[in-house]
């Protein structure tokens, strides 16, 4: 890790955690429903989806979008938050959230992948896309 990419994260993780915070402000929990923290989850899923498809580990801006910029975007502690306090009011609805939360998440990052994999590259089966 040098100097240079650390600050890149820094940069990349203010913007994505001043992103995040917008949204959770301009769309505030609807029936105690993190829905701001599962919108920024499965979006970011998808972005870094198409990153990790667009561009090698190595490259600065994929150090500075994918860790830093969507690193802060995306919030694992405040999902198990917003699920421990929907868990207290409705652990039905808690778990629904759960698992939709993951399996939205899973499907986002498989589609930024589909997504951002350049056209006419050859899958692992041999067919060619």
């Amino acid at each position: 890790m040098t100097l240079r990419r650390l600050l890149l994260v820094f940069a990349g993780g203010s913007i994505g955690t001043a992103m995040r915070l917008a949204i959770g402000l301009w769309m505030p929990d609807e029936g105690g429903i993190p829905l701001a923290t599962l919108l920024v989850n499965v979006a970011g899923s998808l972005l870094i989806g198409v990153l990790a498809a667009r561009l090698p580990s190595t490259a600065e801006m994929r150090v500075f979008l994918g860790t830093g910029v969507l690193g802060g975007f995306t919030t694992y502690s405040a999902f198990m938050t917003g699920t421990i306090a929907l868990w207290a009011a409705a652990p039905p609805l808690a778990f629904a959230y759960t698992a939709g939360s993951l399996v939205l998440g899973l499907a986002a990052a498989a589609a930024g992948l589909a997504i951002g994999r350049p056209r006419g590259t050859v899958h692992a089966s041999g067919a060619d896309s």
